[in-house]
């Protein structure tokens, strides 16, 4: 069996691939963090902290935003990672050609009708921006911009309750402490 057909060799194959489609991107934050801490970040949280060992599920996490992000067509995902991965990203891909506001509407709306491995990636996801909002927020937004940011994310992961109680609790209490964690507090 070649490394590329066993899960971890999947896996492995799924991060390069992602690498390299996001080589040129940086997170909105003050240090222009590489974009692909984001999507390993978010399957690291799925492993260990939501005990979630599914390789589909890992492999649309470190999937997830290269259609809306970069020239990756789904296509592309599906001859690569085969089509249950392929459905788990599509799922977590937004329209681009739609307006953000429709867009952010369309993820709540959405939220409690995908598939049981598209709201774990969700789930996850959120946990990373939040955390990622509470200690390094996008260099050029508002206050309250965070704020409502929080609220409209804590919105799309309430349409996912009943998926994951680890990532649920780990929420709840990202949740609790607000868009400017502890920092608020003092």
């Amino acid at each position: 069996m070649s490394a590329s057909t066993m899960p971890l060799g999947q896996l492995l194959d799924a991060i390069h691939f992602a690498a390299f489609k996001h080589r040129a991107q940086t997170r909105m934050d003050a240090a222009k963090t590489p974009y692909i801490n984001h999507p390993i970040g978010v399957a690291h949280i799925l492993l260990h902290e939501g005990g979630v060992d599914d390789a589909a599920t890992l492999m649309g996490a470190i999937l997830h935003d290269t259609v809306e992000d970069t020239d990756t067509s789904l296509a592309e995902i599906e001859e690569r990672f085969g089509p249950e991965v392929c459905r788990i990203v599509k799922e977590c891909t937004d329209d681009k050609t739609l307006p953000k506001m429709e867009r952010k509407r369309l993820q709540i709306e959405t939220a409690p009708h995908k598939s049981h491995k598209a709201k774990l990636v969700k789930l996850a996801d959120k946990i990373y921006n939040m955390r990622d909002m509470q200690t390094n927020p996008p260099v050029d937004w508002t206050r309250e911009r965070c704020i409502e940011y929080f609220a409209w994310g804590q919105k799309v992961t309430d349409g996912c309750k009943g998926t994951n109680a680890k990532l649920e609790g780990i929420l709840d209490g990202i949740y609790a402490q607000g868009p400017f964690g502890n920092a608020d507090k003092h």
